[in-house]
């Protein structure tokens, strides 16, 4: 089956003006002016539409859809922040709620144009053995990719960490269950939906021996690297009183400095780390809004690309974020770059690429981030309807700088998952009265 999706009013390719054409789940042409060069047999009108790739969003941690905006957790950094909410995801969080979180957050990057994601779960809680298992499930249920982390915390509040203990597994539990979860779901194969990571959470809540042997197991099974690094000065601090050194360098010494890797935020990272960083080959996943938020700083986004470092971008967690829209952090993004640099140093292409390719780069993926033939068939479709657009000379360009939030149709391997600005299959107010009920068992204690 080959679909023309022709004459959008702009795609964000090398050619293409009159659309493209997806044949088996795959970008078959990027169609010229005199139309296709071989015969299709549907079409989509797209002549409402400006097309991207599908973005991809490389951090986050779903089930703080629960405590978004909570009371006892705004107007905070990040240390703060979370001494408040880890006792009350400790109390609180369950097998139930965490499969309406997981549902919420993917179903908001999905409206948002995301059709790939990756979230760091650290979090496991007695009854969620199987967490990774339900979020490969809800994955699947919308028709999403998604890199899987195998995520842990294991050093609590009684050891000098900051997380509750009702939250963690011990050494041998987490290692047994990366090595099932990695039999069960890392598919390396071209245009794979499901690919697993190792992701210990942090410096401050893991331990040295877990983050060493997560490493080792990672290049025995060939697979991605991913944890928080450079987020804080706080962060700085620790790693010094603990370990007399600062995070890179403990990184270093974990085994961690090698191309399996991406980090979220890195953010207070010095030029001499920055160059150690692109030497090795390492990601970093650009978190804008929660940094925003946390007010934890600002991500040198221009100075690592520079020095070879693959930039990427997140959502972050909903808790800090408070959202899961990929597409408003596209536009934080470039907000925040002209803040950091100047007018002319941070583009919109800049920030869609973070989304796209650069994201892709991170969760070592060539086959999605780009409209190119060859390449899967993500799509995500957006119109110019609102009034916000009005007026608007450069579509590629007014989807950042006007706002764009919401997409009127998501493609994934050729198949529609969201159409006329709904995903396929969801029912949005069944969804938001059930995950809200959850939710407010997360203010009990107020």
């Amino acid at each position: 089956m080959r679909t023309w999706i022709r004459d959008p009013i702009a795609v964000l390719a090398n050619g293409g003006k009159r659309g493209l054409v997806v044949e088996d789940g795959k970008i078959a042409e990027l169609v010229g002016q005199n139309g296709p060069t071989v015969p299709y047999d549907d079409i989509f009108d797209a002549r409402r539409h400006v097309i991207i790739p599908g973005l991809i969003n490389t951090h986050h941690h779903f089930f703080q859809t629960l405590t978004r905006a909570h009371p006892k957790a705004i107007n905070k950094e990040l240390f703060p922040w979370l001494k408040q909410l880890y006792p009350i995801w400790g109390a609180h969080l369950d097998r139930d709620c965490f499969r309406l979180a997981v549902r919420v957050a993917l179903t908001e990057l999905l409206i948002s144009g995301c059709s790939t994601a990756a979230d760091h779960l650290f979090v496991f809680p007695d009854d969620l053995a199987d967490a990774v298992d339900i979020e490969a499930e809800e994955a699947s249920r919308l028709g999403m990719r998604m890199t899987l982390t195998r995520g842990a915390i294991n050093l609590g509040f009684a050891d000098g960490g900051i997380a509750d203990e009702r939250l963690m597994q011990d050494y041998d539990r987490v290692l047994t269950d990366c090595e099932r979860v990695l039999a069960k779901y890392h598919d390396r194969r071209e245009g794979a939906f499901l690919r697993v990571a190792l992701a210990p959470c942090a410096p401050f809540n893991v331990t040295r021996r877990l983050m060493s042997d997560t490493a080792a197991l990672a290049e025995k099974h060939d697979c991605r690297l991913h944890t928080h690094l450079g987020e804080t000065q706080d962060e700085n601090a620790y790693c010094l009183h603990h370990f007399g050194c600062r995070p890179l360098d403990y990184l270093e010494q974990m085994g961690w400095l090698n191309e399996r890797v991406w980090l979220a935020h890195g953010i207070h990272f010095n030029d001499a780390e920055i160059a150690r960083l692109g030497k090795h080959g390492l990601g970093v996943c650009h978190c804008p809004t929660s940094n925003m938020v946390l007010s934890s700083g600002l991500c040198r986004t221009k100075d690592l690309e520079a020095a070879g470092v693959t930039v990427g971008l997140g959502v972050d967690g909903s808790a800090s974020n408070d959202s899961s829209n990929l597409m408003e952090s596209v536009r934080h993004a470039f907000l925040l770059g002209r803040l950091a640099y100047d007018a002319s140093a941070v583009t919109h292409l800049d920030a869609l690429r973070w989304a796209t390719e650069g994201s892709a780069a991170c969760l070592g993926r060539d086959d999605i981030g780009r409209i190119e033939p060859g390449r899967q068939a993500d799509l995500a479709l957006f119109t110019l309807d609102e009034l916000r657009f009005s007026g608007a000379g450069d579509p590629i360009a007014a989807l950042v700088l006007c706002g764009a939030h919401r997409a009127d149709r998501v493609m994934i391997a050729g198949q529609w998952r969201v159409t006329d600005g709904v995903p396929v299959g969801i029912d949005l107010a069944r969804l938001r009265y059930e995950h809200g009920r959850a939710a407010a068992a997360f203010l009990a204690d107020l």
